[in-house]
């Protein structure tokens, strides 16, 4: 295995998550990339911790349907 990541595979991400609300967005990155717990995303965001793993949970299966190449149907991309 490569330590270098598969260019192709990077910009479909990122176009996974470009379509994705800006809350979902910023909930599924600072959770994954900045490791922040559930709490304290729902302490800054104003949410409750419930509604972070939704929002968490939602972002993950849109990024996992269009990565294997699906696309999101029209209720899909605002839930």
């Amino acid at each position: 295995m490569s330590d270098t990541p598969d260019p192709e595979l990077l910009r479909r991400m990122e176009d996974a998550m470009l379509n994705m609300p800006k809350m979902q967005r910023e909930i599924f990155m600072a959770h994954r990339l900045d490791d922040i717990s559930y709490g304290e995303i729902a302490r800054r965001t104003g949410l409750t911790v419930r509604q972070v793993e939704r929002h968490l949970a939602r972002a993950i299966y849109k990024l996992d349907k269009q990565l294997r190449g699906r696309k999101l149907s029209c209720w899909e991309r605002w839930f």
